[in-house]
Parts: structure tokens; C-alpha cells; sequence
């Protein structure tokens, strides 16, 4: 998106920057804050929400500003928004509902909280763009047809892989061949990860184990590209992706892929361990007309049929103000559902599990996030992992054994289940039209 940035200077000149708001002040919400206060004219970041307010303020005060004011009424931040102050508060519903934002960035991770406040921004024609593709992969669906009917952008961010696939399989498109892979690059993948085994690397890098923990034991990059399927109309070409382990480049992967098989699928999302150049995302196309692969192999793209294109970096925080601006000025969204799930990530045991406990976490002890295709999930009746958290076990459950709904007691009254509830019968009832 090279037009952002000069949209953005006009917005700087006119001294009318774009008014955003940030829900979660960890470690990639504190690069943001920094980010924007620091490197990106024509945007300010008018109010952050945290659970704890001291962590909303070091995310200013790390970005170079000491003189937060807390607030704890609409009508408070409204005024600190009206004077130039930069506001921080405990409750996140004071950003959805203030006048005087354009829009919010949600970076919590979290799945019933965060649906929450998605709907609660909805409700007050706010665009929101999430780096939370936990939520996005287990209600994205339902809460864009809710996005949609308000007429607000509800996206995901660029620099995350899911954006940053996006944004190569547009270009891939645009420049006229199909995309028939879309696929992220690892440097480890190991189900059975927990805090503890991640807990050095989590101190290193000033994270969470069970952040850390998540992109280690496959989920996240489960839930990032379950995200992408949904955006293009991908699946998986079996449950938990086919996972290759390939040391070589990423482009000396394009002959260990069947074509027939990713054209019937429509497409595959997918991971590699290991490949160079990580941790960069990939697509792979292919292209009909003879005379234009005549021409991408004399451009060094081979002779096909699979032609390689790859990004060899995300850059997280770096990139998300751009995909604020694209949806503010442009409105132009990153990453978003197309339509009904197309994959799922469902619940597995990463241990043996006794009936009567409650399951713990995404990246905590007992669970791990597989992709599958949503069919399947309907049809077996599959526990999704966004979904898990605080179900309590009916019964026995082995190691690398999937859960379904009939395994669990789901906690009461919870936002997300019901929303995932509607998207069910929602999308149930579009096909069945669609049949008709």
C-alpha cells in the first residue's frame, strides 16, 4: 500500500491526523504505541485500555510520553481526547463508545474478551483491526456480517503472516495468475511445548511463556492460517496441514506439491519447517496462458506449473498503523472472512486428560490447535480451540485425541459461544438458500 504513507502526510499538513485507540499494552501493544507516536505522521494514539493502567502508561511512557491522564467515563475521555491529552483507562468500553476516535486496534489475544469488545465497537461504528487471530479464526465470520451491517471495516493487520500473506496473494492476483498456495514459514514446530520448556525464550525476548508457548506447539500458526482460508476461499489439504520439514529455499518447493490436487481443493493454506528464508510467507501460483509462462521463466520464475512468490519477513508492529490508515482513508481492509468458515482450528490433547478437569489456556498445558476443514468440523461435531478455555472434561481424553462438544461442559452464558452459535446457523442457512 505505497499511497498510505503519502495520505498520511496530507493528513499531518492538514493537522487532522487520524484518531486511534489501542485495547491491550503488552509487549506488541507497547511496539505499536511507540511505532505510532514515533514513526507515522498523520496518526495519533489518542487513549490506550489495559486491565492494569500502570502497563497503558510504561506503553506510553516507552513511546516518549510521561503525561498520560487516567480516565474512567466516556465523557472523561472524551475531553482528554477534545485538549490534545493522551488518556489511558482500565475499562476498554470507553474507546468503543467515545466520540473522537476513527478507530481501534485490538491486541489482546483473547478470545471472550475480545469478543466483547468487537461487538461493543460494532455497536459504535468504530473500525477495528485485530491482532487477534484467535478471535478472528473461531467468530471472525459472524462478527463481520455484524461489521458489515454497520458499515465499519473489521480486519486483520498487516505485518502479522496472516496480513503479509494477504497482501502477496493480492499481488500474485492482481498480476494475473491463481494463487493455489498460501503458506507461512516456521523455525520450530512442536505440539507438546508448554510454559515451562518456553519459559527461557519468553525471558529473553520480554514475552509471555504462553504467548510463546502458542507459536512453539502449532496453534498460532494454526489460527494465522486458518484466517487466510477463510479470506480466500482456501482449505487444508488434511488436518493439521501437510507440515513439510525443508531445509532448502522456499522457491525449491514448488515441485513437492500436487497441482491437480490444489486446484480441487481451490487452493491449500499451509506451513514448512525450517525453509529459507524464514520467517517469511510464500504463495505459490500458477498461470494458463503459455506465452505469459513463457515470459516468468525468462523473469527466472522456472517453467512452472507452481510459481514462487515470497516476502522474507513480517514485521508485527512496525507495519499495523499502515492497515489503520487503510481502513480509515481508504476503506480498504487487510484480511477479513469472505464468507462461512472454510478452516477451523479445533482442540487437541497435548496430554492425557482425566474427566472432571478444566482445560487450561491456548498455549498453556493441555491443548494444542490443529487447522481443519470446517465440514468436518460441523459434521464431527469438533471443539474449537478459541472455544476451550474453561470447559470442563465429561470424560477420559488420550493424548493427540481430538475433543468435540460431546467431550465437555461449556462454561454458562459466554459471548463467544453464542456468537459461534449464530455463525453456525447463519452460514447454515445461507448455503441452504444458496442450494435452493
Amino acid at each position: 500500500m505505497i499511497i498510505v504513507d503519502r495520505a498520511l502526510q496530507a493528513r499531518a499538513e492538514a493537522g487532522n491526523p487520524i484518531k486511534v485507540g489501542m485495547i491491550g499494552a503488552g509487549f506488541m501493544g507497547r511496539g505499536i504505541a511507540n511505532q505510532i507516536k514515533n514513526s507515522v505522521p498523520g496518526m495519533e494514539l489518542v487513549a490506550i485500555s489495559n486491565r492494569s493502567v500502570d502497563a497503558a502508561k510504561r506503553a506510553y511512557s516507552e513511546a516518549g510520553i510521561e503525561d498520560s491522564k487516567v480516565v474512567s467515563t466516556v465523557t472523561e475521555l472524551e475531553e482528554a481526547i477534545a485538549r490534545n491529552q493522551y488518556a489511558v483507562t482500565e475499562d476498554p468500553m470507553l474507546l468503543c463508545r467515545a466520540e473522537g476516535i476513527d478507530a481501534l486496534i485490538e491486541v489482546t489475544g483473547a478470545v471472550e474478551f475480545g469478543a466483547h469488545v468487537v461487538m461493543e465497537a460494532i455497536a459504535h461504528h468504530k473500525h477495528i483491526i485485530m491482532m487477534n487471530a484467535e478471535l478472528d479464526g473461531t467468530i471472525g465470520p459472524i462478527l463481520k456480517v455484524y461489521a458489515d451491517k454497520a458499515g465499519v471495516i473489521l480486519t486483520a493487520c498487516d505485518g502479522d503472516q496472516p496480513g503479509v500473506q494477504m497482501n502477496l496473494y493480492r499481488f500474485v492476483k492482481s498480476i494475473g495468475l491463481t494463487p493455489l498456495l498460501c503458506g507461512n514459514i516456521k523455525g520450530l514446530q512442536d505440539p507438546y511445548r508448554n510454559p515451562t520448556t518456553q519459559e527461557a525464550f519468553a525471558k529473553r525476548w520480554g514475552q509471555k511463556p504462553h504467548m510463546v508457548t502458542s507459536f512453539a506447539d502449532g496453534t498460532k500458526i494454526s489460527f494465522e492460517q486458518a484466517i487466510v482460508a477463510n479470506a480466500t476461499g482456501m482449505k487444508v489439504a488434511k488436518r493439521g496441514m501437510l507440515g513439510y520439514d525443508f531445509n532448502g529455499h522456499v522457491d525449491e518447493m514448488t515441485k513437492m506439491y500436487d497441482v491437480e490436487q490444489l486446484k480441487e481443493l481451490g487452493g491449500i493454506v499451509d506451513y514448512v519447517v525450517g525453509t529459507k528464508p524464514g520467517p517469511g510467507v510464500f504463495v505459490f501460483g500458477t498461470h494458463e496462458d503459455p506465452k505469459q509462462r513463457h515470459y516468468l521463466n525468462l523473469y527466472k520464475l522456472g517453467e512452472g506449473p507452481l510459481y514462487s512468490f515470497y516476502t522474507p519477513y513480517h514485521l508485527c508492529h512496525f507495519e499495523v498503523p499502515l492497515s489503520v490508515a487503510r481502513a480509515v482513508l481508504f476503506q480498504d481492509y487487510v484480511l477479513s472472512p469472505l464468507g462461512g468458515p472454510l478452516v477451523d482450528v479445533i482442540t487437541t490433547a497435548k496430554i492425557d486428560l482425566k474427566a472432571g478437569e478444566t482445560l487450561d489456556g491456548i498455549g498453556y498445558y493441555m491443548t494444542y490447535g490443529q487447522c481443519e476443514n470446517s465440514n468436518i468440523v460441523q459434521e464431527q461435531n469438533l471443539l474449537p480451540i478459541g472455544l476451550a478455555e474453561g470447559c470442563r472434561l465429561k470424560r477420559d481424553i488420550s493424548k493427540d485425541q481430538v475433543l468435540t462438544y460431546d467431550d465437555v461442559e461449556l462454561p454458562e452464558d459466554r459471548l463467544c459461544d453464542k456468537l459461534r452459535t449464530e455463525q453456525n446457523a447463519y452460514f447454515t442457512k445461507s448455503k441452504t438458500l444458496a442450494a435452493v
